[in-house]
């Protein structure tokens, strides 16, 4: 069979009214990007008729559907990426000619990449997954859609044809990885295949269609030079993190959402040692450890008869019957809570997990919560005492209203003093203002306090100044 038979298109039967073609001076450059801005030596050229770039938009949103719906895909598959873009090019060319659209070669190239992204990949998504600018996209129906750019929101030109679309794409993304999202099952959590984070709210939930907030996956995961870089933290606090990491101090993460944490507990698990076993547990599996020994494990929802669920809390009971040294949760947000501290107080120092609070003191208070959930007969005082055998340091971050973000307190749990956890706080970030332009104004600070834990460090030969701890020396 010739590629001309793979590749036929089926004669359009029904009638279909012609469009006409806008005149090319009122054609844009691209229904993707901005118009040019005029020259300040000319006056400014009439704007485009409305009538004439929606009948554009709309020609081009249907010879899409048309070449979706009349294109072999089970043979395109098959070919090469560079034959597949070329015979795509030739049926699109075809199409234009029919359709007398006016589109310059640059319009062309990028419809046929529209044509590829929506057959072999997440169709108007695809663009912004490829921006490594962009750090979060959130869709609000398929008619609005918002990127996080340096930590500030924008919306962007991300066109979906309609909700039945944007559900395919969805459908497209949650399939596979096992999952489904339907009326029966609105919420969803899932992966990309690249690593990113995907949440899915759907009808009924997704009152004006369906919702999307995808946290993309960094191929270049952030380490603590580039945190120090980039104002995160001062050299001498990521030099203590790394000692503690090292020599086993157990450690919570804790911060609001989108504030950083996942990419300092990726950042910190560069300093364990390659001899140990780590295990990770996650609801959508993010975690980029660099150790080569990493066993990693994601929870699974019900299936269509609400059976088959494997939550976080199977799962922390299982990895301590896999031989680890480390066990790292992703997210410690449920029942949950009350197995890790067992794990910590068990001969698994070291292990780390992230929470959701906005201060230390808070974060003690939302384990005892969490703990809570495990239904067990445990007064508070046995349970604050577990967090403050098992818990040894936090480290608290935070997205300031200038979108970047910055460690803002890194604390020690010294025991307990009656009822209530005793904390010490080493560093801290003190916000003295804000710029004309927003820019949160600051410094880091250190308290004087030198933690109790450097005499294991020093036992294990690492050694910190002491004048990292001077509160008279800026950081």
């Amino acid at each position: 069979m010739n590629m001309a038979g793979r590749f036929s298109l089926r004669r359009n039967t029904g009638p279909e009214p012609a469009i006409e073609a806008p005149p090319p001076a009122a054609a844009p450059m691209s229904w993707m990007a901005p118009e040019p801005e005029p020259a300040k030596d000319k006056l400014p050229a009439e704007p485009a008729s409305p009538l004439l770039s929606d009948k554009l938009l709309d020609a081009k949103v249907r010879l899409h559907r048309r070449l979706i719906e009349e294109i072999n895909l089970s043979a395109l598959e098959k070919l090469p990426e560079d034959e597949m873009r070329q015979h795509i090019q030739q049926l699109v060319t075809q199409y234009i000619v029919v359709e007398r659209l006016a589109l310059n070669t640059q319009e062309l190239n990028e419809f046929v990449a529209e044509i590829l992204d929506e057959m072999t990949g997440l169709g108007p998504l695809e663009p912004l997954l490829k921006d490594l600018s962009i750090s979060d996209i959130l869709i609000n129906g398929h008619e609005s859609t918002f990127v996080e750019r340096g930590g500030l929101l924008e919306p962007v030109a991300c066109r979906f044809k309609d909700e039945a679309h944007l559900l395919r794409i969805i459908n497209k993304i949650v399939s596979a990885v096992g999952r489904r999202v339907d009326e029966s099952h609105p919420l969803c959590d899932a992966r990309l295949l690249d690593g990113s984070r995907v949440n899915v709210a759907v009808r009924p939930i997704g009152v004006d269609g369906p919702l999307v907030s995808i946290r993309k996956f960094s191929k270049k995961p952030f380490n603590l030079n580039k945190l120090i870089d980039i104002g995160a933290i001062k050299p001498q606090m990521a030099e203590l993190l790394a000692a503690a990491v090292k020599s086993r101090i157990t450690t919570i993460i804790s911060g609001g959402t989108g504030s950083g944490k996942t990419t300092m507990l990726n950042a910190l698990s560069a300093f364990i040692s390659e001899k140990e076993r780590l295990i990770t547990i996650e609801d959508a599996a993010e975690l980029q450890l660099q150790q080569p020994h990493v066993a990693r494990m994601e929870t699974r929802p019900p299936n269509i008869e609400g059976k088959g669920e494997i939550r976080q809390r199977e799962l922390v009971k299982n990895a301590l019957r896999m031989r680890p040294e480390r066990i790292i949760l992703g997210e410690c947000r449920g029942e949950e809570a009350f197995d890790m501290l067992q794990v910590m107080n068990t001969g698994h120092e070291g292990s780390m997990a992230t929470i959701h609070a906005n201060n230390p003191r808070e974060a003690i208070s939302r384990l005892e919560q969490l703990v809570g959930m495990a239904g067990l007969p445990m007064t508070i005082a046995s349970v604050r005492g577990q967090i403050a055998a098992a818990v040894r340091m936090i480290v608290q971050l935070q997205r300031m209203s200038d979108g970047k973000r910055r460690v803002t307190s890194v604390a020690e749990i010294t025991g307990m003093e009656g009822d209530i956890v005793q904390m010490q706080e080493i560093f801290k970030y003190v916000r003295t203002g804000t710029a004309d332009d927003g820019t949160v104004e600051g410094h880091f600070v250190a308290t004087g306090v030198r933690p109790r834990f450097l005499t294991e460090l020093a036992a294990r030969g690492i050694k910190i100044a002491g004048s990292t701890f001077d509160p008279s020396k800026p950081l």
